[in-house]
């Protein structure tokens, strides 16, 4: 697959093959490279028994928005692609939905969405960044 890209102001262009399962081949501007990537194991997701699952007692009548978290919630990255714009600044109230960043991948524009409603801590990725599916964008 070919790829252009922009880093600290120049352009490249890369021609990236797969050639086993944590190694590519990439051709950058003619010069052949061979890497090695980390593929994030994810996590088994538990398995509840319908059997066992009792419906919480309502303590209070829920609020028409979501709360904000108090911290410790991160929005990742879906996908692998650029940082192409952060509709957020540190600071900002997030919604579940709200639209916090634009990611290009294989030209065509990305809305990452809040997974969760929340106070914008940290943002980890700045425009034109190179960002991998499952890293961490925004810590809320």
């Amino acid at each position: 697959m070919q790829y252009n890209f922009k880093l600290g102001g120049k352009k490249y262009s890369a021609e990236v093959e797969e050639a086993d399962d944590n190694k590519l081949q990439i051709k950058l501007n003619g010069k052949q490279y061979e890497v090695e990537i980390d593929r994030p194991q994810a996590a088994p997701k538990p398995v509840v028994p319908v059997a066992n699952v009792q419906k919480p007692a309502p303590s209070a009548p829920a609020s028409p928005s979501p709360r904000p978290s108090a911290g410790g919630n991160s929005i990742t990255s879906p996908l692998p692609g650029v940082v192409l714009d952060i509709k957020v600044k540190e600071g900002d109230t997030v919604a579940v939905g709200q639209v916090v960043m634009v990611i290009e991948a294989m030209k065509m524009e990305n809305n990452i969405e809040a997974t969760q409603a929340g106070t914008v801590s940290r943002i980890l990725k700045a425009k034109g960044d190179a960002v991998m599916e499952g890293d961490v964008l925004i810590q809320l």
